[in-house]
């Protein structure tokens, strides 16, 4: 299965330093990791929420990669708001697992710079 996930510039530099193959440990207030289905949904975030956001470094990217449909599976998809704003909830803990998962390497597909 295709996912996405918006990510800002640190994110973006950690997964550069990974070489391109996993996403950074979530802080501790962040209880969950969550990658999108479609990258509609995915450049919303990315140029709506990113670029306003100091911490994300006002870039905000669309990375796209491949996992495992047996394992994503696993988990319910959660609509939190359109019918297309779909994403799975991964425990925080879980993240490792979850790069074991994936197929090849993680994708920058998208850039958006804020004002």
């Amino acid at each position: 299965m295709i996912l996405y996930r918006p990510v800002g510039e640190r994110e973006k530099q950690l997964i550069e330093e990974s070489g391109f193959l996993k996403f950074p440990p979530r802080l501790p207030w962040q209880p969950i990791f969550y990658p999108v289905k479609t990258k509609q949904y995915a450049e919303e975030i990315a140029s709506r929420w990113n670029t306003k956001d100091e911490q994300s470094g006002y870039m905000g990217y669309v990375t796209r990669f491949e996992i495992e449909d047996a394992y994503i599976e696993t988990f319910p998809v959660q609509t939190v708001g359109l019918s297309y704003h779909q994403e799975y909830w991964i425990p925080s803990e879980e993240l490792e697992e979850f790069h074991r998962h994936m197929i090849g390497t993680i994708e920058i597909i998208e850039e958006f710079t804020g004002n």
